[in-house]
């Protein structure tokens, strides 16, 4: 699997949808993780950028994320296309 560099992370209530791209801007992965697979999932992966949509439990996955050793960053819901 080629190296994953970026990831947006969509948040839901059960079911997260991850997207993985490469430094080429090329889709490496997607993936539906549920809430408890978050955390093992992102251990497994070397430090990289995280977009994840600033809501009520963004800031918190944000925290957990960094804890982790990867980059998160916020971004307001305008920014982010269906």
């Amino acid at each position: 699997m080629e190296k994953i560099t970026t990831i947006v992370l969509d948040i839901a209530k059960h079911v997260f949808q991850v997207h993985g791209i490469n430094g080429a801007g090329a889709t490496v992965s997607r993936r539906k993780l549920r809430r408890d697979d978050v955390v093992g999932f992102f251990k497994a992966l070397p430090p990289c950028l995280i977009g994840i949509e600033a809501c009520a439990t963004g800031h918190h996955w944000a925290r957990v994320l960094m804890a982790l050793g990867h980059e998160v960053r916020l971004m307001p819901a305008s920014y982010v296309k269906p």
